[in-house]
């Protein structure tokens, strides 16, 4: 791997971000680069870098709690693949929350990557990037509880703010109770203290949570889904087209497909989403 800057990182293979808007990490990490350097050009919004927004933590997408302990993860390493094919030797991520991201509430970056589902409303705020990834909505609950496809609806259940699990669980599940958290971690730490009944969110991220929770929590079931996942631009970015096609390039060279590999399934704990029951609503 060609050696290249950065800086504030001490782990595994991700370029992530802290817990504030204002945290940030820099460089390649340990990620592996695939193609040629500098095959596609942009205007990047920050000079001489590829400045990515995410939402930590994302067990699996970018591996570490804070900036300086992320060097790994699929989604990190997908971003330093763009870059490094974009010419850029930089990447800078910055965490902000969910709710902003979905929202177009930040400036000066060039794509966010945050497990982000395509709806028509956040069209209207934003611009998405082409699909890279397909995933089914899971369920987590407390080790030992016995929530149940049948239950979950009189349960008292927990989701992110604005994400499209809020709305699911109001007005399509028609939860009985339901909790909105301000981020991941958070709900996941009221699940596993028993606070809420089940929590519910992107299967990925359910599977990571409950891999890294050594045994406080468990994965019950999954709703299927038909929304596609994709990066989010800033509204009316002049690289989108340019950044969709390195993407696409990233997928047909097999480029995702071994990213997957690295970095999901062992994320996972070696559970296997499609041995996740499917539930009804």
């Amino acid at each position: 791997m060609k050696s290249l800057k950065y800086a504030l990182c001490a782990s595994v293979l991700t370029l992530a971000c802290a817990t504030s808007a204002v945290a940030e990490t820099q460089g390649y990490g340990d990620c592996q680069v695939t193609g040629e350097r500098g095959t596609d050009k942009i205007t990047p919004a920050v000079a001489g870098q590829f400045t990515v927004i995410i939402n930590l933590p994302a067990v699996g997408q970018f591996n570490g709690d804070t900036p300086d302990t992320i060097k790994d993860g699929y989604e990190f390493c997908m971003a330093v693949n763009i870059a490094h094919r974009l010419g850029l030797d930089t990447v800078k991520l910055v965490n902000a929350s969910f709710d902003s991201i979905v929202a177009g509430q930040n400036k000066d970056y060039d794509i966010a990557l945050a497990l982000i589902s395509v709806t028509e409303p956040r069209k209207k705020v934003v611009d998405f990037s082409v699909p890279y990834i397909q995933s089914d909505n899971g369920v987590a609950v407390k080790a030992g509880d016995t929530v149940t496809e049948e239950t979950i609806k009189t349960s008292r259940v927990g989701v992110q703010a604005g994400t499209t699990l809020v709305q699911f669980a109001q007005e399509t599940l028609k939860a009985k109770s339901v909790d909105v958290f301000d981020d991941t971690a958070s709900m996941f730490t009221a699940a596993a203290a028993g606070k809420v009944d089940a929590v519910m969110t992107d299967l990925g991220i359910v599977l990571g949570q409950v891999a890294n929770s050594n045994g406080k929590l468990a994965v019950v079931g999954k709703y299927a889904t038909d929304r596609p996942t994709a990066g989010i631009y800033p509204k009316g970015s002049p690289n989108g087209a340019v950044i969709d096609k390195v993407m696409t390039d990233l997928k047909n060279d097999g480029t995702l497909k071994k990213l997957e590999a690295a970095y999901l399934l062992p994320s996972w704990g070696g559970l296997s989403p499609d041995s996740v029951p499917t539930w009804k609503y």
